[in-house]
């Protein structure tokens, strides 16, 4: 990599300080776990059981999928109301991490199964997005940080964590302890999509009024007049203004902004999603049939690692036939085909799972050295199921021929990574219901952007299985 820029950045890229096992750039991976007392649910440590969940494996994928996003929800009932969702089970020690991200897809979810609960569900969650914006520790602007405490715990220095989300003194519980306190521009967009689907479905003002906060946000921190345009990346966590521009990030906006055209009449958001959308088609490689994953010094494209979302996603929001291709590109060359013979698979004996790693990158990832720092080897084939399940979806939105074909092989094998990986674990130290829950890796995974995947269960792994089972696209306008 001597020589080479550095890959423009995941939006799930930490953009905070404080972590002891950051990378030079101050940049890391949000999947990470760390070492430290074993989680109730780990061998020989007891779980709890959650009130109200019984150990019975009925039901279907897509039921059981959402009963995964209703424990997550629900893990700490003794610490109020307000709540978001816990995104990744207790295994992966990140204790009660709440990242905007995922509960921005959990609202979606939940919206898109057109149940009762559901939209109580996603109403309540879409309330404490906007508890976390009123109430910020620090500042009083739109933004939303990365990621909050949902529960109490003790973090590895001993120290302990004892608030749920809404802290003693009403403001959000930022998620500090591990330096999740910056914003980035793809969550934002994402809690503003999310928010905008509710003003939709609910017709309630204080959604809309939410999202266009965002919306302001996002243009006064992220326009910028460099030569390839577009948004920016966001702010770490000392509030300073990060130069990378994402493809991804700017997809997001093409699908905010459209929507906040939409729903408030003012042309200024479609200006704006223009201006997105023309930094996302100057990342189109034709020759290849794929789109670079950003810049970052808003002069040159940044052409690898290239990402598995920039395929997927540009295709969900621009419905375009010139730029179909890269759903094939990402199908035939981010491939993969994991199963407990490879080296450094943890998949159980007998079983294989099939789908798309995170990027170009991952696949060449080095096997003899760890992801990060107390973190295992990569398995190259292990396979990034949330982004498997954008893949599928998206295969289903397109429906060209053999389109349904291999969107149905890829839940297939999502519902067959539902049924056996990632058991046993937990949230809140309460046991899930069996079989409920979709790993974020069926092994684990360098993306090539300085952070890994692991096959804990995960609510935005779930909340895209969902999504793509029941054809609900959350990206177009």
């Amino acid at each position: 990599m001597t020589g080479r820029p550095a890959p423009t950045p995941s939006r799930r890229a930490l953009l905070g300080f404080g972590v002891a096992a950051l990378t030079a750039t101050g940049l890391s991976g949000t999947a990470h776990g760390a070492p430290g007392t074993p989680a109730p649910g780990a061998p020989g440590v007891p779980a709890r059981q959650a009130p109200g969940v019984t150990k019975a494996p009925g039901g279907s994928a897509r039921r059981r999928a959402q009963s995964f996003l209703a424990a997550a929800m629900d893990a700490y009932p003794d610490h109020g109301t307000v709540r978001l969702t816990q995104s990744y089970t207790d295994q992966a020690n990140l204790f009660s991490t709440a990242f905007t991200y995922d509960n921005a897809l959990a609202i979606l979810a939940h919206l898109a199964v057109r149940t009762r609960d559901g939209e109580a569900r996603a109403v309540a969650l879409g309330d404490a997005l906007i508890y976390a914006q009123t109430h910020d520790p620090a500042y009083d602007d739109g933004r939303l940080r990365q990621a909050y405490n949902v529960g109490p715990y003790v973090f590895f220095d001993g120290v302990p964590q004892p608030h749920g989300f809404v802290r003693p003194d009403g403001t959000a519980n930022v998620g500090t302890q591990f330096g999740f306190t910056g914003t980035a521009v793809g969550d934002m967009a994402w809690a503003g999509i999310a928010l905008s689907a509710l003003a939709r479905r609910t017709r309630a003002r204080r959604f809309l009024a939410a999202a266009v906060r965002i919306g302001e946000w996002i243009e006064r921190t992220g326009h910028t007049d460099e030569p390839l345009g577009g948004y920016k990346f966001g702010v770490n966590g000392a509030n300073e203004k990060l130069p990378f521009t994402s493809t991804e990030h700017n997809t997001d906006l093409v699908c905010l902004f459209g929507r906040l055209a939409r729903l408030t009449g003012d042309r200024v958001w479609r200006e704006r999603a223009a201006r997105a959308e023309a930094f996302v088609r100057r990342m189109w490689e034709p020759a290849g049939g794929f789109f670079y994953t950003g810049t970052n010094d808003g002069v040159t494209v940044n052409k690898s690692p290239i990402p598995e979302d920039t395929q997927t996603w540009t295709h969900l929001t621009l419905d375009s036939r010139r730029f179909a291709r890269s759903l094939d590109w990402a199908a035939g060359e981010l491939a993969v085909l994991d199963h407990s013979e490879r080296r450094n698979s943890t998949v159980p004996a007998g079983q294989s799972f099939e789908g798309v790693t995170f990027s170009s990158a991952s696949l060449v990832a080095d096997e003899d050295k760890p992801i990060a720092e107390f973190q295992p080897k990569p398995d190259r084939n292990g396979v990034w199921f949330e982004g498997t399940a954008h893949l599928a979806l998206a295969f289903r939105d397109r429906g060209v021929r053999g389109d349904e074909y291999r969107a149905r092989r890829l839940l297939d094998s999502l519902e067959r990574a539902q049924d056996h990986l990632g058991t046993a674990q937990t949230v809140g130290g309460r046991t899930l219901p069996e079989r409920s829950g979709i790993v974020s890796a069926s092994s684990p995974l360098d993306t090539g952007f300085g952070f890994g995947y692991y096959p804990y269960r995960h609510t935005g792994a779930t909340a895209w299985y969902l999504l793509a089972a029941v054809r609900a696209n959350p990206l177009r306008t």
